[in-house]
């Protein structure tokens, strides 16, 4: 096997409210809009909750969260979507807005107020409505379904 390729890994929060839905953040970057978890890359040096921390503060207007737990990391090879010969990895968390709560929701998707590299909006979604192609990445797609799989077994 060619050992040359690397790793980006990539930490995002799973914020769940009490009406079973999850929010979601709709970003345009890459010049792309896509549809995701809130989070963000891992800085050297940095823990992967410190990681999360930072970006909740940094994407949500200083937003905090509390209650974090280790959710799912991914356990198949996907190569990274924009990063050729670099293998992503990404870590869930589960974990709660921290009040008071900073953050905007809309309740449309893409709701920008200019569509340009770096927009980015929030929304809720309930859990056993996301449909897979309203997710852009695999790993996202697959912590939906598995989302969906615990809510629908504990009714």
């Amino acid at each position: 096997m060619n050992k040359e390729g690397k790793f980006i890994i990539r930490v995002y929060g799973v914020i769940i409210n009490s009406e079973k839905e999850v929010l979601l953040t709709d970003e345009y970057r890459f010049g792309m809009q896509m549809t995701k978890f809130p989070g963000g890359g891992l800085h050297y040096g940095e823990s992967t909750v410190d990681c999360l921390k930072r970006e909740f503060s940094e994407e949500c207007n200083g937003q905090k969260i509390e209650n974090i737990r280790h959710y799912y990391t991914t356990d198949f090879f996907q190569e990274a979507e924009f990063f050729k010969r670099h293998q992503l990895i990404c870590i869930y968390y589960l974990a709660e807005l921290k009040n008071p709560v900073r953050l905007e929701v809309s309740k449309s998707p893409f709701n920008f107020k200019k569509v340009e590299e770096g927009s980015q909006s929030f929304r809720w979604v309930k859990i056993n409505e996301i449909n897979e192609d309203d997710i852009s990445f695999p790993i996202d797609k697959f912590v939906v379904e598995k989302l969906k799989a615990e809510y629908f077994e504990k009714g």
